[in-house]
């Protein structure tokens, strides 16, 4: 991991960098930060941990797909998706190997608030969980992510309508006991509370220090992984991958690695790398057009040999 000044960070990712307050430690993310531990011989699928993701609503099918299949090819022990009844029957046929189960629906297609006692015991088991993807933001989306922050004992990562279910809520943070990883992009991120007047930078090291032991990870150009006034910045990755569903696929990654035992904020670090790092090599292979979000899961494992 490679220390960074402020103006070499400035110039490489395109951030203003305006002073910052206190001191701050920078750093950008190497390939040998983001290898993974070598398996044992003798294991089994519990080994590697229970992965658990709670995506999908009527309409947005493509996203707990994605996030589950990238999750599974991440080496996750056991993968269980947990979809409302409504995707049930796409997403358990496009899934590749994870276990999918279907909950208690809402009139909109959504998992409803009427879910929680089939969610919450697989919460209790699991080792690293995901939710938003494509979930929804009613009233049953917010009660089901209010009660995954109170009742999480493991890894617990927010995406997409989870965090925009938090808008206007960020005091919910604190009710988590469970390590917590934001994953927004910067729409999402202002939704929460960050401001970005100042510069990504700034603005993530600000809302880190807000919220104490929250892990954010800041999505876009040079994507920033932040908790408290430490920040990393991933130079993997590119304008190939400005495209919907691509998020998705980082969240099942980083639920693997979490669900393997990795600490949180390394995790972290080492799935945005392995995310950006699949995302060139497919752009290499197939043009910075005419990639898709799942052409990340098939680069995936010539990512993992690449960083070793």
């Amino acid at each position: 991991m490679k220390e960074l000044g402020l103006t070499e960070y400035a110039e490489r990712y395109f951030d203003a960098a305006a002073a910052l307050n206190g001191p701050f430690f920078l750093t950008e993310t190497g390939a040998e930060d983001a290898r993974l531990p070598h398996r044992k011989p003798v294991s089994h699928k519990y080994s590697y941990g229970r992965a658990l993701l709670i995506a999908g609503s009527r309409g947005f099918s493509g996203a707990p797909v994605l996030a589950a299949n990238a999750c599974e090819r991440s080496g996750a022990g056991l993968t269980q998706l947990m979809v409302p009844e409504s995707v049930y029957a796409i997403a358990a046929v496009r899934c590749d190997g994870a276990v999918v189960k279907p909950l208690t629906g809402n009139a909109d297609g959504c998992a409803a608030a009427e879910a929680l006692p089939e969610l919450l015991p697989a919460l209790e088991k699991a080792d690293a969980c995901v939710v938003g993807p494509g979930l929804g933001t009613g009233p049953d989306a917010e009660a089901i992510v209010r009660a995954l922050l109170r009742a999480a004992a493991c890894p617990l990562v927010l995406d997409a309508d989870a965090l925009t279910v938090c808008a206007g809520h960020a005091e919910l943070f604190k009710e988590c006991r469970a390590p917590l990883i934001l994953t927004p992009h910067e729409g999402e991120f202002r939704r929460i509370g960050g401001d970005l007047t100042a510069g990504r930078l700034n603005g993530a090291l600000r809302f880190t220090q807000k919220h104490p032991g929250v892990i954010l990870v800041l999505k876009g150009c040079g994507t920033l992984v932040c908790r408290g006034r430490e920040a990393s910045v991933n130079p993997t990755g590119g304008p190939a991958m400005a495209k919907g569903g691509v998020g998705d696929v980082l969240c099942g990654i980083l639920c693997a690695l979490l669900a393997q035992g990795l600490e949180p904020l390394r995790a972290a670090r080492s799935a945005v790398y392995l995310h950006g790092l699949a995302g060139d090599l497919a752009a290499k292979a197939l043009g910075e057009h005419a990639l898709a979000p799942s052409d990340l899961i098939r680069f995936l494992p010539e990512a993992l040999r690449t960083v070793g």
